[in-house]
């Protein structure tokens, strides 16, 4: 199986153009698998082979991530193994995938974290001074809450993505598909400050660069927002995604259509946007029950 692995992530690298994290996180998902199986059977009897693996030894792996991480955790984990087979199957290795007929668990059902517009105006505008860092953390503020960017689509941004004149940046998203998306007035202000502070960079550069003049890294993008967020006086747990999610939710709530909203995230599946309807209708019922004479408590 370890082969097999290896032999896999190639074709998800090669073939199915799949990015580093992806990768990494379908590599880390098989070989945890593999440990386990590796502790149920015979090692002895030789290099543990895909033919080895059966329904009852995928339902005891099953039970026992149950015991120490969520459904979706253990959907995701799930749905690497039975990739995994379908490619064994596939390339004529195995007869049938023993992880077909294993059920995926339910997935818990979740709001995604938003900040309010009063909070993502106090975020951005916390960022105010002229110091070179605070000029692009700015931007990056700004460019989050303007165009919905994940933050690896971000941080992967080159000084060429991005068209000023015609307000659009060109984002290279999940399955390295590349669309469009519109980028705001405010936006292009905070860029075009940020850029001229650069120096007119060629277009090949990485926009955003750390304090070493190297392409600033997510994780990097993310410790800052942390930083902003206390200086703003907002004690929200943010993360660059939650940005995402307050981009989406203010959209839905100012009569944007959903369909235009999954165009501008890059979400292959409608229901993965349909997330941001029950957020909007959460907050309208809040409004709802503090407005309405009829759902208040007699005083």
């Amino acid at each position: 199986m370890d082969r097999s692995i290896d032999r896999f992530c190639c074709y998800l690298e090669i073939e199915r153009n799949l990015s580093v994290h992806t990768l990494r996180a379908y590599r880390h998902d098989l070989l945890e698998f593999l440990r386990f199986v590796k502790s149920q059977t015979d090692t002895d009897a030789g290099p543990v082979a895909p033919e080895r693996v059966d329904v009852l030894l995928l339902r005891r792996y099953l039970a026992r991530l149950h015991k120490r991480n969520c459904r979706t955790t253990i959907g995701r984990k799930l749905s690497a193994i039975r990739s995994f087979f379908r490619y064994l199957v596939r390339q004529g290795a195995l007869q049938v995938n023993p992880a077909e007929t294993v059920a995926t668990p339910r997935r818990e059902r979740y709001l995604p974290k938003v900040l309010t517009v009063d909070e993502m105006f106090a975020l951005i505008q916390a960022a105010a001074s002229d110091e070179p860092l605070t000029v692009r953390d700015r931007a990056i503020l700004e460019l989050f809450y303007s165009s919905g960017l994940r933050v690896g689509e971000l941080a992967a941004l080159d000084v060429g993505h991005v068209d000023l004149a015609e307000g659009l940046v060109r984002v290279r998203g999940k399955g390295d598909k590349e669309r469009i998306v519109p980028v705001g007035r405010m936006a292009r202000q905070a860029l075009d400050r940020y850029l001229v502070a650069r120096g007119a960079p060629r277009q090949d550069q990485p926009l955003f660069l750390n304090y070493r003049g190297e392409r600033l890294s997510a994780r990097s993008i993310e410790r800052n927002l942390k930083k902003w967020l206390l200086h703003a006086g907002i004690l929200k747990d943010a993360s660059p995604h939650a940005l995402r999610h307050s981009f989406a939710t203010h959209l839905l709530d100012g009569g944007a259509d959903l369909r235009a909203i999954q165009e501008l995230l890059g979400h292959a599946s409608l229901s993965t946007t349909q997330k941001y309807t029950q957020v909007s209708l959460d907050r309208l019922m809040d409004v709802y029950d503090r407005a309405h004479p009829r759902s208040r408590g007699k005083s």
